[in-house]
């Protein structure tokens, strides 16, 4: 028998032992693979005849969990039969429909283009959205549904495995809709996959590099400080930004690690810039930023003690960095570590100020020294006067609260001079600098009357 006629026998094969659901009736995952293996062996013999691949729609219902819940297990299984009715009725006498367990559903479309893949997967979700009489009370279920078109000699566990990828994307998208797989996904997954692996050796092996940005007196434009950026410089994937591999440092509880190598090399390396008679400021600070996890660090505070001490620096010149998120939950562990940070005598900064909506309670209820005005306020900056007059309101607000503010996302000398003009007394920004490996920030240090201002 051919490629092709064996594809015909794929919906017979759910009546074969352990190949049927046994709610709904239809094929089961085994019934999906072996159709799928079929489809593919059609594929390959039509290649020559220019015959499109076959594609897999993959969907799950949203909300179906809380559904359950309320409703019970026999409504639950009187929607799911109902899906599964409804989605046959939707496709096409040879198309191949399958449940794969819970709420989630495939259907195998033998040599379907893209263009009419997703046509079907539409026509799928609108059947869907139909209210489900359940006797006392009637329901509406939505799906997401991923999307793949399968490439040539790909295996039927790797079709699934892309659709459901393109699946967990239609989710995060905002759910009932269609979503192609797109390839960055994959490498981005098989990415973070090696970067979970690889990064506690990277913290161990010097593959990790700090860059710092200028902290500016705005009136005069003399170096006040500077921020110390983390940077990943990978062997094969070159310079990777945090934006990369903090959320995985995170999640993957290499954070409180990252976090005391960046402590301890940008504590030793503001002491190597002091020492240095060329580079010797005394009021030079260094910042750092603080994770939600350091927070909860029991230790927290000790390394930081530590690191000072090492380093032989007093604690005011460190300030660390706190994002809204980092101390948005002010449960007690956050705020004995706040003030316990304030007593050793390092600075403390709300960063990204003026973006959340409780920045302003967070001036009065925490021990903080500083706040670091988000770039968004800088950004329309000149446009008119509104602008700046509103500006002028933030940092009268700032200095009643007898605190330092830090105007950052300064990019022109129009927007320097504005913020100077209403007592903005510190800036940062691309005007005054880019961040920048330890050895360019040292000749800028010994640069340091060459600024603007």
């Amino acid at each position: 028998m051919s490629a092709k006629g064996k594809l015909r026998q794929a919906g017979l094969a759910v009546t074969r032992e352990g190949f049927t659901d046994s709610l709904t009736g239809l094929g089961n995952r085994l019934a999906l693979e072996d159709a799928l293996l079929q489809a593919q062996a059609q594929a390959q013999e039509s290649a020559g005849r220019g015959s499109p691949a076959p594609a897999l729609l993959l969907l799950d219902l949203d909300g179906f969990r809380d559904l359950k819940k309320s409703l019970g297990h026999a409504a639950a299984d009187q929607i799911l039969m109902t899906v599964a009715m409804r989605i046959s009725s939707a496709v096409g006498e040879n198309d191949v429909v399958t449940r794969l367990g819970g709420d989630e559903f495939a259907v195998l479309l033998p040599a379907t283009p893209l263009a009419r893949a997703t046509a079907a997967g539409n026509r799928i979700l609108a059947a869907l959205e139909a209210d489900i009489d359940l006797g006392n009370e009637t329901v509406r279920c939505r799906a997401s549904m991923g999307l793949r078109v399968a490439e040539p000699h790909q295996a039927p566990g790797d079709i699934l495995l892309e659709a459901d990828m393109a699946l967990e994307e239609a989710r995060a998208e905002g759910r009932n809709k269609v979503k192609n797989f797109d390839p960055a996904t994959l490498l981005a997954r098989q990415l973070q996959r090696q970067i979970v692996g690889e990064l506690g050796h990277a913290i161990d092996s010097d593959q990790l590099v700090l860059y710092y940005q200028p902290i500016v007196e705005l009136a005069t434009g003399r170096l006040q400080g500077s921020e110390a950026l983390v940077r990943w410089n990978h062997p094969e994937h070159g310079l990777i930004m945090p934006d990369r591999f903090i959320p995985i440092a995170e999640a993957s509880g290499l954070i409180a690690k990252l976090g005391r190598w960046v402590l301890r090399s940008s504590v030793a390396q503001l002491a190597t810039w002091r020492r240095d008679p060329e580079t010797a400021h005394h009021d030079f600070t260094m910042r750092i930023n603080v994770s939600a996890p350091d927070l909860q660090s029991l230790e927290f505070v000790d390394d930081v003690r530590d690191a000072l001490s090492g380093a032989g620096l007093p604690p005011e010149s460190l300030v660390l960095e706190l994002t809204e998120s980092a101390i948005i939950q002010n449960n007690e562990l956050d705020r004995y570590t706040l003030m316990s940070l304030h007593r050793l005598g390092v600075g403390l900064e709300i960063d990204d100020f003026g973006t959340g909506y409780s920045s302003m309670g967070y001036l009065r209820k925490l021990p903080v020294d500083h706040v670091k005005v988000d770039r968004e306020f800088v950004r329309d900056l000149g446009k008119d006067e509104t602008q700046l007059k509103f500006l002028a309101a933030i940092q009268q607000v700032i200095r009643s609260c007898g605190l330092d503010g830090i105007w950052e996302g300064i990019e022109t000398a129009e927007q320097a001079e504005a913020l100077r003009s209403i007592g903005c007394t510190s800036g940062q920004g691309y005007y005054f600098g880019r961040p920048v490996p330890g050895p360019e920030f040292t000749e800028q240090l010994k640069r340091q009357r060459a600024w603007p201002g």
